[in-house]
Parts: C-alpha cells; structure tokens; sequence
C-alpha cells in the first residue's frame, strides 16, 4: 500500500507542475503518461506478476485489429473494476488465503478504491534498485519529480537498443537519481551529462539465449552518498522492500546522513599524505560495502556502520572481529593506495576522535622505530621485531597494553602512555578500529 500513496504524492505534484485541474485523475495520469511509457511497447518498464500486462491474448482477439497492448489495456480495466489484488494493486496480497502472500491479508474491512490501485503503479514506478532484488521508496519530492523525468530517457534508451532487455525500470532509477542528485543535473534538459549505465549479458537463460543485455545492478553505496550530498544534515527515512514471486518488507529504514556525512567533512580536514590531492568523491564513492544492502537494513538503521568497506576486515588482527584474517596490506599500484584511504577515512569517522589519527601515527613510528633496532643491532630479526608483532597482532586491548608497556622507554613514554590512556577509555567495539589504524599506519610508514 506504500506504493499507492507514493503514488498520490507524487500524483499532487504532477498536478501542480503541469497545472492540472484537482479533477484530474490517477486514471487519467495512467492513461496519458504510465501506460503509453510503461507498457505501449514490447518492451515494459516493469513486470508486475500476473497483471494483464503479464499475460498473453488469445489470437482471436488480435484479430480486432486493436494492438495487442490496447487490448491488454482494456483487460487491466477491467481487472481494476473487479477489486483489488496483487494482479491490480502493486505490492498487495494474492486473492485467496492458501497463496504465497495472503499472509498480507487483514480481517479488517479496509476499502481499496481505484484511485489506490492506478496510484500504486504509479508508485512502482518510482521505486530504486539497490541490488539483491530489493528496492526503496524515498517521500522526497525533488526525488520524485526527478525519477518521473527519468521515464522519458528510459523509453529513449530502450527504443535505441534493440538489445537491451525492459522490465528495468528500478535499475535505470538507481542510476537516474544519482543523475538528479548531481550538480550536473539541470531539469530544463534532464539528459544532459547522463552517462547510460554499463551492461551486461542478461542472467536469465530465456533472454541470455536472445543474445539480450540488462543493466548492471549499481552500488546501494553509491545512491546512500548522492542522499548524504543533498541531505547530509537530516535523518532520511525510507520503506525497503523486495517484489518477487513472494513480497517482502523490510521495513521503514533510517538512513543517518549526518554520520556518513562525516567522511566528506574529515576528508576535507585531513591530507593524508603530502601531496598536494587527497581523496575526491569520485573516489569515495568507489567504496565496497561489506554488507549488502538487506543486511544493512537488518542493523535497524544505515549509518557509518553499515557501509564498512569490504576487505578491510582482511587487515584486523585475527580474533578480533569475525572473518579478520591479519594480513599485511600491500603498496601495489594507485587503486591500493586508495583503498588505503578509504579503509583509514572510514576507521577516522567511525572512531569520531581526529586525534587518535596523530596518536597512531606516532605509535607506528615508534614501534618502526624499535624494529630498526634490530636491523642495525643483529642484521635481522628477533626479539625487538618480535615485540613490534606481537602489539601489532593483539587480540584484545589488555593484551595490547600489556605488550606496549613492556617496549615503554624514555624516547615513547609520553605517546605510549597517551595510547594507553586514550584505549582504555574507548567502548570495546572501538579497539579493533583503533588497532587497525595502527597496522595501517605501521605499513604506510614501512613502505616509505
């Protein structure tokens, strides 16, 4: 039912843009803008199951001499004049209680007029991909009217490529928006500087064997940081959701834009090395998320947490969180080293202490320091480099402190005991961070 006031909504705001009169009807809009884009073609811009659009029709009825979508058209009317259903209400529950969704079914005597049917497509149309099959409804008005701009390039796109599959509807809005989000996007001329998204060859084995290309799922990652740009001082709700052969909600999601925000704001505070450029937002916005986006929404919220970026667990200590394997990062080539940003911008932010960026550095340095020793002293390693490693490999803060304490000397007291100070204050989830940051800043400086 989401779907149909997102549908309503944006309805209002059709109205008022193109100076409709109240009277004008969620049929109406149906008819002269959603089913000639949607579904007066070969090609859908989505599948709703079992709808007419769906289904076939008999060869006696092509022989009207009305189009095969006309006539499909007419079918859907008359669905929607019979009640509603998952056929006519997008997102609702099947009719009858032994079906797969009649769990959605309500004793309650809720009427569901056709205004709420035709807008529920409506909605469904406005809905975004962020991968796995799941989608978003955001209540953002500037969203909206730029996702329904969207529909017309889309139809474009797909009437120029013969071999691009339809029914992708929310895909093409997950890149869209971006679009709309930009400082490029001037509403006056939607589709300038929108770049169509990359292909692939199609998955299902019906279109693969057509020689037929879909678009690529985007990153949910990147369409969270295009949010965080435009509404980085606000707490963003959403509803998230998956349409299949069964439905799912997952709920109304709080998207905390100020806190991934902070990325942006620290990025800008810290130069992390001494040249002359630090990380852009292209390059933030290359960022791996660990989770995927169901997973983030299984946190309750999307904040920092949620988009920790893949493969850093690679380098925590082995212990200290789940799947940490303890390596050594490694200096290969200029994508390394930006990863090594990221990794250390996201720590940076989720820590929310800039100063323990410095004290983490200097503690590197001098266990750098205390390992030279050995270098010079016996021409290789043994117990000084030892020492380094097994601080470098602690599993938990006491350990941590137990083993840094027995390197104190009069050249690191003063950042030891700080470190020592600064660890013992932080909640518990934050040490593994905070000893990370000092595996990274350990290797950087190594690697000078």
């Amino acid at each position: 039912m989401y779907t149909s006031y997102i549908g309503k909504k944006f309805l209002k705001i059709y109205k008022e843009k193109k100076n409709k009169t109240e009277c004008y009807s969620p049929k109406d809009f149906f008819e002269d803008e959603l089913f000639p884009l949607f579904f007066n073609d070969d090609k859908h811009f989505l599948n709703v199951a079992n709808s007419s659009f769906f289904q076939s029709v008999s060869s006696d009825l092509v022989k009207t001499g009305k189009t095969i979508h006309v006539l499909k058209l007419e079918r859907f009317y008359r669905n929607i004049s019979e009640g509603a259903s998952l056929t006519t209400l997008v997102g609702y529950a099947a009719q009858g209680l032994q079906a797969g969704t009649s769990g959605q079914v309500s004793s309650l005597d809720c009427k569901i007029d056709e205004d709420d049917m035709y807008c529920s497509w409506i909605g469904s149309g406005l809905i975004i991909a962020m991968g796995g099959g799941y989608s978003i409804l955001v209540d953002k008005s500037e969203v909206l009217w730029g996702i329904f701009l969207g529909w017309y390039v889309y139809r474009k796109t797909l009437k120029q490529t013969n071999s691009l599959k339809g029914n992708q509807i929310d895909v093409w809005n997950s890149y869209w928006i971006i679009h709309v989000l930009s400082k490029k996007f001037d509403e006056r001329n939607p589709e300038e500087n929108f770049v169509v998204p990359d292909t692939d060859i199609c998955k299902a084995d019906k279109w693969k064997k057509l020689g037929y290309i879909e678009f690529s799922s985007n990153n949910w990652i990147r369409i969270l940081f295009s949010f965080t740009k435009n509404y980085g001082n606000k707490l963003l709700t959403v509803n998230a959701f998956k349409f299949a052969d069964t439905n799912q909600t997952l709920g109304f999601i709080n998207l905390y834009l100020p806190d991934i925000k902070r990325m942006y704001e620290l990025r800008d505070k810290f130069f992390f090395d001494k040249r002359e450029t630090i990380l852009n937002d292209k390059e933030i916005e290359t960022l791996e998320p660990f989770y995927r986006f169901s997973e983030a929404c299984k946190m309750g919220t999307i904040g920092l947490k949620s988009i920790e970026p893949k493969g850093i667990r690679e380098f925590m200590s082995k212990g200290t969180v789940d799947y940490a394997s303890g390596k050594d990062y490694k200096f290969s080539d200029e994508k390394s080293f930006i990863n090594y940003q990221l990794y250390k911008l996201w720590i940076i932010a989720m820590l929310n202490k800039t100063e323990l960026l410095k004290l983490a550095t200097d503690v590197a340095s001098a266990l750098l320091a205390h390992e030279i020793l050995d270098l010079k002293e016996n021409r290789g390693k043994s117990e000084k480099s030892n020492q380094v490693r097994e601080i470098l490999e602690s599993k938990n803060l006491k350990y941590f402190i137990d083993c840094l304490t027995s390197l104190i000397s009069k050249d690191n007291a003063e950042n030891f005991k700080e470190v020592v100070e600064q660890t013992i204050k932080m909640p518990s989830d934050n040490f593994p961070l905070f000893a990370t940051l000092i595996r990274f800043e350990y290797t950087y400086l190594k690697t000078k």
